[in-house]
């Protein structure tokens, strides 16, 4: 149950009901609510801003009038004098399913936060676009924790935004937050009639967070992840790329089960190679049932990293300055290490998960019944 009173809400715009009404709108307009304060993730409220390191500011909503506060910018979460005019903070957030995806980290940051603060936390949930049985990639190693990536889950958790609440609460030694549930989520991703809002500008299409768990990795390189198109993520390149030869490599391999790969050429308008012909390639969904989006970035890298051209990023990356980026992403040296060694068994053995020891691990959190596997 929602509580009467003053109301913070850490959201954006994607969070959307069936008619495309923002929660924005409904909370405002709620007759029992005050609401007091609006908190913002990465890429705004509004998803204003690109790629990671860019950094927005708060304003006073130009409609509603009440304070619009950033939480990637001078601050990662709710300043004490705020959130003691709050009697409950709402996170009305969409996820995407993977690791990297920061907004959980913010959600992180405020309930540790609202602990301080003796501030309630609600989570309303929603469901990951990648459904709730499929895990990818080992959970992240100690020591490699980043805005990235504060705990040591997978790559590729199949859990929902309130699932994660719970078990970061669980991490962090908090009380448990109130989770609003879902109604008929049946567990294998976005319904087909569900209000899909890209949650961030380069998360534009399901099928774009469908690969990303994978395709997030190539940020790491210096390889285009396809932001400056009207396809990040689905299609990569660089100019120095053969991608005819590269996609016949992949296609009909372990790597690209349940999917293809087209050979594709775009000139990205912004960030890597803007202005230049990339060669690489565009990945089609055949069977999700069957795709494993992080096998298939750790294949396309084994083979793009023959080039001599190609190479890993140098720090920073999400504000770490020491840790490679790939490392932060992947969780560890491991990732970097077999593909500079072609470790194909390596590899295999890295994009798979462990859905076991994960059941166990998770045990005490899921609100919803599944059966993983990897």
């Amino acid at each position: 149950m929602l509580p009467d009173g003053r109301i913070g809400l850490l959201s954006h715009y994607a969070a959307v009901n069936f008619q495309y009404r923002s929660s924005l709108d409904i909370f405002a307009s709620m007759p029992d609510i005050e609401l007091k304060a609006l908190f913002g993730p990465q890429h705004g409220f509004h998803g204003e801003t690109q790629d990671n390191m860019i950094e927005w500011e708060g304003y006073t909503h130009p409609e509603y009038g009440i304070p619009v506060y950033s939480l990637y910018g001078r601050n990662r979460k709710p300043a004490p004098k705020i959130l003691e005019k709050l009697d409950c903070l709402v996170v009305d957030l969409q996820d995407v399913g993977a690791r990297y995806y920061t907004y959980v980290y913010t959600m992180a940051y405020c309930m540790r936060a609202c602990r301080e603060a003796a501030v309630p936390v609600v989570v309303l949930d929603r469901p990951n676009p990648l459904g709730s049985s499929i895990i990818e990639g080992k959970p992240l190693t100690k020591g490699y924790e980043s805005f990235v990536g504060l705990y040591p889950i997978p790559v590729r958790h199949g859990l929902t935004i309130g699932e994660m609440a719970l078990l970061f609460a669980r991490f962090d030694g908090l009380h448990k937050p109130e989770v609003i549930r879902m109604d008929g989520w049946d567990g294998e991703g976005i319904p087909i009639d569900y209000p899909w809002v890209y949650p961030s500008p380069n998360m534009p299409t399901v099928e774009a967070a469908s690969v990303y768990p994978g395709m997030c990795l190539l940020e790491a390189t210096n390889l285009s992840e396809g932001r400056g198109t009207t396809r990040p993520f689905t299609v990569f390149g660089a100019p120095w790329i053969n991608g005819m030869e590269l996609c016949g490599k992949l296609n009909g391999t372990v790597w690209t089960e349940g999917a293809v790969l087209r050979p594709h050429t775009f000139v990205p308008t912004f960030n890597k190679h803007a202005g230049e012909m990339c060669y690489g390639g565009e990945i089609h969904i055949l069977d999700r049932s069957v795709f494993r989006p992080l096998r298939a970035a750790l294949g396309i890298l084994l083979e793009v990293f023959r080039y001599s051209r190609t190479r890993w990023n140098d720090p920073p990356y999400e504000y770490e300055y020491d840790k490679m980026p790939v490392d932060i992403l992947s969780g560890g040296p491991e990732v970097r290490e077999a593909i500079n060694a072609s470790d194909y068994e390596a590899l295999l053995e890295l994009a798979g998960g462990n859905p076991v020891q994960y059941t166990e691990f998770t045990n005490d959190i899921l609100l919803y019944e599944r059966k993983f596997r990897s």
